[in-house]
């Protein structure tokens, strides 16, 4: 769940490798793995394996530095709590493109957020040891350029409104430019992902999934996890981005390039040179 910080509060010390500059001093196999974790991977891909789904979206240096700009708070560009709300009657004016971030309970979505956020000291992101810890869709403006939406999660201990909530918010919401769907990248698809995954498909929804904890995953499971995915999406969506996004908000694998990802769909990285 992700909170204002109190007025006057101390902003917080960037955690390391939360910013660019910090994982450019890395050796580059190092460093490759940090930002592009799928291309990681692709070494160990049986001869035959289709990659194309592995590098759709790879921008380079220049549009992932100015996607982080966007996620670093200063007095001309503030990232600001807005609301939270149960009702869509009770969400903020859809003024700018949106985001929202859903996935299952424990699945690691606030710490995520977290990880995105962690070049804005004023935000502060909790993170609860108990699932179901956000029970309310909790909205964040980052300056003039996109709104982000923290969902509750889904499954275990999920609010008991939480399909009028959720449904009400994907069918009303016209500024949403792309919906988050968060997987644990240790376990892969659940009963539950597939719930999800067929509400966002009934609605027309364009959506991406993102692979969360990779750090705890041994590269075969996560491998098998990943190409399992892939197939799924293949052969199962059509309004899934072909592209999934690995994820570690401890090492902050995966979290420079989905900052970029969210840059790009709310519009505000209109052109994206490949690295």
């Amino acid at each position: 769940m992700l909170l204002p910080r109190a007025s006057g509060a101390a902003g917080r010390a960037s955690p390391p490798l939360a910013a660019l500059s910090q994982v450019l001093r890395l050796e580059r196999s190092r460093r490759t793995a940090i930002v592009f974790p799928l291309q990681k991977l692709e070494r160990y891909l049986a001869p035959g394996t289709d990659t194309a789904p592995f590098r759709l979206f790879q921008p380079g240096l220049p549009a992932l530095q100015r996607a982080e700009a966007l996620f670093r708070s200063d007095r001309g560009h503030p990232i600001d709590y807005v609301s939270s709300a149960v009702r869509m009657d009770h969400a903020p004016p859809p003024a700018l493109p949106e985001v929202c971030f859903i996935g299952r309970s424990n699945v690691g979505k606030s710490s995520l957020i977290r990880a995105l956020f962690s070049l804005a000291p004023e935000v502060e992101v909790r993170v609860s040891k108990t699932p179901g810890h956000t029970k309310k869709m909790n909205f964040f403006k980052v300056g003039k350029y996109f709104t982000l939406v923290d969902m509750p999660g889904y499954g275990y201990r999920a609010p008991q409104d939480f399909v009028e909530m959720v449904e009400a918010y994907l069918q009303e919401r016209h500024n949403l430019k792309r919906t988050f769907l968060l997987v644990d990248g240790v376990v892969g698809l659940q009963k539950t992902d597939h719930i999800a995954v067929e509400m966002l498909e009934e609605f027309g929804i364009p959506y991406v999934m993102v692979l969360t904890k990779i750090d705890r995953a041994s590269r075969g499971l996560l491998l098998k996890n990943v190409l399992e995915i892939q197939e799924f999406v293949k052969d199962n969506t059509q309004g899934c981005f072909p592209q999934l996004f690995l994820v570690s908000a401890v090492e902050f694998s995966g979290v420079h390039l989905l900052r970029g990802f969210v840059a790009h769909v709310t519009g505000n990285l209109p052109t994206v040179e490949a690295s």
